[in-house]
């Protein structure tokens, strides 16, 4: 497989770019399309659960999207240096009995040389919201450019 620009070593810049697009792949919650993001090996910790390579990564994600309903999230980099990036995040879901939840966590990737996520560790929190309080309304997909980051959220 050809790289997936931006290569490290990451600069500030091109951190921020790499954090966007796996913000976009995600909030698309097509499983496949994720997964071209990591190598064919990656190793995740997601949580409790352990994940190796692309298959298990799209099987993770087909369960994750059946139960977390009208995802959406935002990621913004926390600190990068060579190969390595981490992130912090927030995501909105609801369960199949309309209970809304924003998810809090902190990732630690790293890349391999032609730009694909080798190891991703997540550490993730559930807390329950009110529907009225979500902060996050933009049609479902990618969130729109204007749209406010974590940070000027108060998140």
């Amino acid at each position: 497989m050809s790289g997936r620009p931006p290569l490290p070593p990451f600069t500030a810049e091109t951190a921020a770019q790499k954090a966007r697009m796996a913000e976009d792949a995600w909030n698309s919650r097509d499983p496949d399309r994720v997964a071209l993001a990591y190598t064919e090996d990656s190793r995740w910790r997601n949580r409790a659960e352990f994940i190796t390579g692309r298959k298990e990564i799209v099987a993770f994600l087909q369960r994750k999207w059946v139960r977390e309903l009208d995802y959406r999230l935002i990621k913004e980099v926390w600190a990068h240096a060579g190969n390595r990036i981490a992130v912090r995040f927030a995501y909105e879901w609801h369960d199949d009995s309309a209970q809304w939840f924003r998810s809090y966590g902190n990732e630690n990737w790293e890349f391999d040389a032609a730009g694909l996520m080798r190891l991703r560790f997540a550490c993730i929190n559930d807390l329950p919201i009110r529907e009225a309080d979500r902060k996050y309304r933009w049609p479902l997909g990618r969130r729109p450019d204007d749209h406010p980051g974590l940070s000027a959220l108060g998140l």
